[in-house]
């Protein structure tokens, strides 16, 4: 999956101003990129990724996906591009607390109505992120790290091209950020293509290349990513030793 951005905009309305979100970004995100975009609240950058994920339409400029220009999609094609190939993981998790940990994960699967095989995928989801052990809790009742890899077994389900991650440490301790730092390591290792925005420099780093973002506006390479051989070292510690689940 190739995404190209050229000349991308967002413009929010209110009655009485417009906010730029966005303004005239370009950037091309290749397959099996690492990715990070970093900077302040309010600088645009979960805009950016609702754009990337099809959640939202960019004013104006060209957003393509594998060279389809997204403006040509209807909503239902929409749907279909993120349920099949986009994976989300939110700084909030978006669990439903009332569900167990497995009925969370499954909820793609529900939505694209596949009914066989559905509960095998979810528990191998779940064992890559050492959550099998607690399937049948309920959300509500787990840590904050527990939930965020609920939340990234759920956005594996469907086997994505795209993970798109918006501040997946920012509600987690450091150790629960780790590992899930580790984790989307060895995603990107396996070969998906892999984004994800932060406030947090030092997470940013641990990307292939890294962007900042600045009042709606792309500033190239400003962060020094780790050297190649240490976030080699983070995605193999974590397939040496990913997180306890005594029942895998």
């Amino acid at each position: 999956m190739v995404i190209h951005l050229d000349g991308v905009s967002k413009v929010y309305q209110t009655p009485t101003t417009s906010i730029t979100a966005l303004d005239r970004v370009g950037l091309r995100i290749r397959q099996g990129d690492f990715l990070a975009i970093a900077g302040p609240s309010g600088s645009g950058k979960s805009t950016l990724l609702n754009l990337l994920g099809c959640l939202d339409r960019p004013t104006s400029g060209i957003l393509t996906i594998t060279g389809v220009d997204t403006a040509t999609l209807t909503d239902q094609q929409r749907s279909r591009l993120r349920n099949r190939s986009i994976g989300f993981v939110f700084q909030m998790f978006n669990l439903i607390p009332e569900l167990t940990v497995i009925e969370n994960v499954e909820l793609p699967l529900v939505y694209a109505g596949m009914r066989r095989g559905r509960r095998e995928r979810a528990q191998d989801a779940l064992a890559r992120v050492g959550m099998l052990r607690q399937y049948d809790q309920r959300a509500g009742r787990l840590s904050g790290g527990e939930q965020q890899r609920t939340a990234i077994a759920r956005a594996l389900i469907n086997e994505p091209e795209l993970i798109l991650a918006d501040e997946p440490t920012g509600s987690i301790d450091a150790e629960s950020a780790e590992q899930v730092l580790g984790i989307l390591a060895d995603l990107h290792s396996h070969g998906r293509t892999v984004v994800l925005v932060t406030h947090n420099a030092s997470v940013a780093a641990v990307a292939r290349r890294s962007l900042r973002l600045v009042a709606g506006r792309l500033e190239q390479e400003a962060i020094t990513p780790l050297p190649v051989p240490q976030r080699r070292r983070r995605a193999e510690a974590y397939r040496a030793h990913p997180v306890a689940d005594p029942a895998v």
